[in-house]
């Protein structure tokens, strides 16, 4: 088969600028198969006239020439736009370099080819997409991405990126300390009296998708440290602020159960017996863990002016009921943080 070769000429953008050469063809070409990117590599690609070396840092105004058939750019070039049936979240705030939403109960941050195309990532795109803040067909590489996860029944806050230089500012602001301190609010099981500080290592079992805490004193694993705060307490349960210090999975989860205050509802690590006659009087789905609150203490270029802002969101309607009920007329309530 015989293919008309053309040049293709472009400028890199401050969203392209600092990628390797090589990681940005695998993006900007995505449907190639990576033998395809490294032969493009040896012998159809060049920076600024030169050809160079796959690891070469890509700068702004960079100009690639890149020799490729029209037939093999139409074909490793498709984008395929998000699908979302409808939009699940809400808008907490936006500006030109970031969108904090709150995440609805039982949607994927990111999902996996198994698990379809609906996701809140997708249902963030196609609503940039609709609103002109992101256009696919004008962006190279780049893509509004999340800076925090939550699981698929935490409900809350999630912060996009919607610029390159915002995003990398945001994901080493949230995973850094002294940036942005993140809070929950969980029910457990027993009463908390007093703030209590935990710090653990761990590790992930994934074959079973479950966190287990090491024993003390042990150095693998990775550091978790966490730090909740009764906030009401009343008839056996607790309402806690939790302050997320390190972000590891099921974080929150399993460091209450090991500490003796199972989340109401959590099926993995929680206390089955105990949930039982309290799911009978309410149908709480899952977990009652919500990431109700954010606070940036301090930021990174361009994001300076979010120096000092907090945000937050409700509980959702069926989870105020049971906290509530809960705690109607308890004596025990720190009305500062509520």
């Amino acid at each position: 088969m015989v293919y008309n070769v053309s040049m293709v000429r472009m400028k890199i953008t401050a969203n392209e600028e600092n990628q390797r050469l090589d990681r940005f063809l695998k993006k900007y070409y995505r449907n190639a198969p990576l033998s395809y990117i490294y032969k493009l590599l040896r012998t159809g690609v060049k920076v600024n006239g030169r050809r160079v070396p796959p690891n070469t840092r890509l700068t702004l105004g960079d100009e690639l020439t890149i020799d490729i058939s029209e037939e093999e750019q139409r074909a490793y070039l498709a984008r395929e736009k998000p699908r979302a049936s409808k939009r699940q979240f809400q808008v907490v705030y936006e500006d030109e370099n970031l969108l904090i939403v709150e995440k609805p109960f039982g949607l994927l941050v990111h999902g996996t080819a198994e698990e379809g195309k609906e996701t809140l990532s997708n249902q963030v795109m196609a609503y940039l997409i609709d609103s002109g803040a992101y256009s696919p067909d004008r962006e190279k590489t780049f893509v509004p991405s999340p800076v925090n996860r939550l699981d698929h029944n935490t409900t809350g806050l999630v912060i996009f990126g919607k610029n390159a230089e915002a995003l990398r500012s945001l994901s080493r602001m949230m995973g850094e300390k002294n940036f942005i301190r993140k809070y929950y609010l969980a029910i457990v099981h027993g009463e908390m009296k007093e703030e209590i500080l935990l710090r653990d290592r761990m590790e992930k079992d994934r074959e079973a998708n479950k966190v287990r805490i090491l024993d003390a004193g042990a150095e693998k694993g990775k550091l978790m440290v966490t730090r909740a705060k009764p906030l009401k307490r009343a008839n056996g349960f607790t309402l806690v602020e939790v302050e997320l210090v390190t972000g590891r999975t099921h974080q929150i989860r399993v460091h209450l159960a090991e500490a003796g205050y199972p989340i109401v509802g959590d099926r993995k690590y929680g206390d089955r017996q105990r949930d039982a006659e309290l799911l009978r009087k309410f149908p709480l789905k899952a977990q009652f863990l919500h990431a109700y609150r954010l606070v940036f203490e301090n930021c990174l270029p361009p994001l300076d002016y979010m120096r000092g802002r907090e945000f937050k969101c409700e509980l959702p309607a069926g989870m105020k009921r049971v906290s509530e009920e809960l705690f109607h007329g308890s004596k025990h309530e720190d009305k500062r943080r509520i």
